[in-house]
């Protein structure tokens, strides 16, 4: 009988060593995977900030979460697995992740928008875009806002969640390039044709506007007639976004220089207009 017993003894002894051995692998095992989840979700991040050439460590934020949510749950994990109630632990960790969420909520938002825009290429620094009423050069993104400067250099922070509800028009998509177009109002008694041609060579004798027909950078025009007057519109390609307003002032001043050298004139009223065609005939 004392040999039955001390086997016995001697099989639950090992037993427990066993479930002991086998219970510190397996939190050895959970401290490992968090290590390891925690380094991939690093590298993944650091690829990312890579391969969408955006600002170093405009991730670091979400890279600080991942590895908070990663070691909670490994804690809780391996207290569960030490038989320690971790209902509570949950709870209060329930609970207050849902105070956090609701106090941070425009900040996560934003935080998501970005994430969004940086890997969905929406946009890139030195692309000119438009949201809302705004158009604007991108400067800077963040995983909260994005800065935008407008052509009169005024700095515009908007956060990324309100971007992303609003419809976002992308001039230049990556280039240095975009089309923009100026209208001009003549009398309906001048010919159209002498129009487009004075304001074309303008136009191709300007710095800033490119015209190449292989990369398909044409001047085209597009002509409106009105009771009393024609709108003669040049669609066209520039290579200074940011400066889009400047250079289309600078040309409607060439272009009313060259109207006027060739007696081209705005819409004029009716006496006015008798006594110049009198002068002309």
């Amino acid at each position: 009988m004392e040999v039955t017993t001390c086997g016995s003894q001697a099989m639950v002894d090992l037993l427990i060593d066993l479930n002991f051995i086998t219970l510190i692998l397996q939190i050895v095992l959970i401290v490992v995977a968090a290590f390891v989840l925690v380094r991939l979700f690093r590298r993944l991040l650091k690829a990312t900030e890579e391969r969408t050439r955006i600002k170093k460590g405009i991730l670091s934020n979400v890279q600080r979460f991942s590895q908070l949510v990663i070691y909670s749950i490994a804690i809780i994990l391996i207290l569960w697995m030490l038989n320690i109630d971790v209902t509570g632990l949950v709870a209060s960790l329930g609970i207050g992740a849902l105070i956090i969420g609701f106090a941070l909520k425009d900040v996560i938002e934003n935080w998501v928008s970005g994430l969004l825009i940086v890997l969905g290429k929406t946009y890139k620094i030195g692309d000119l875009i438009s949201v809302g009423n705004l158009k604007g050069v991108v400067v800077d993104i963040s995983l909260r806002t994005t800065k935008l400067k407008t052509y009169d250099r005024n700095e515009v922070v908007m956060p990324n969640s309100m971007l992303l509800k609003d419809k976002i028009i992308n001039f230049t998509g990556g280039k240095q390039e975009t089309v923009t177009s100026i209208t001009f109002c003549i009398d309906y008694v001048f010919d159209v044709e002498k129009v487009k041609k004075v304001v074309e060579n303008v136009l191709k004798n300007h710095h800033k506007v490119i015209v190449d027909q292989k990369k398909r950078r044409e001047i085209k025009f597009i002509v409106r007639i009105k009771e009393w007057t024609i709108e003669v519109e040049p669609l066209f390609w520039i290579n200074d976004p940011a400066n889009e307003e400047f250079i289309k002032s600078e040309i409607t001043e060439l272009v009313r220089i060259e109207f006027q050298r060739e007696g081209i004139l705005p819409p004029i009223p009716g006496i006015i207009r008798k006594e110049f065609l009198g002068a002309k005939t």
